[in-house]
């Protein structure tokens, strides 16, 4: 029996940085796509990207995958979870241990960067969440 695995694209959306944000989610199991938008209020840009990813995997794990793929846009983001970069941020820290407790919930997980033109739909789930 092989594992349940989702694929899960995020992306954050800040106009001003920081200002109005929203998050975007697609969620994929290859028989159903699952879309989040939603707005958080006034925040970094790169806030809003850990906070996708988040609700992403919040999501993931709800709908009992096992396994996932996280694609991202964004490199910081990614080399972050990577352990490539560091984190100097306070509120970026808080952000990527929660992230990283979250992944250790599955059995196996992939982080993915991914060109923006292979994001758009998770892109514009973002910036339509911006109020």
């Amino acid at each position: 029996m092989s594992e349940k695995v989702l694929k899960v694209f995020t992306d954050g959306a800040s106009k001003g940085n920081p200002g109005p944000s929203g998050i975007g989610v697609v969620l994929v199991d290859g028989k159903r796509e699952i879309e989040i938008s939603k707005s958080i209020g006034t925040a970094t840009n790169n806030i809003a990207e850990y906070k996708a990813v988040i609700a992403g995997l919040e999501k993931a794990l709800e709908l009992k995958a096992e396994a996932v793929e996280l694609y991202s846009d964004s490199e910081l983001l990614v080399r972050q979870l990577k352990g490539i970069y560091k984190v100097r941020d306070k509120k970026l820290l808080k952000l990527w241990e929660q992230t990283n407790n979250l992944l250790a919930r599955f059995k196996t997980y992939k982080l993915n960067h991914i060109p923006r033109e292979q994001n758009v739909r998770a892109d514009s789930l973002a910036r339509q969440a911006i109020k």
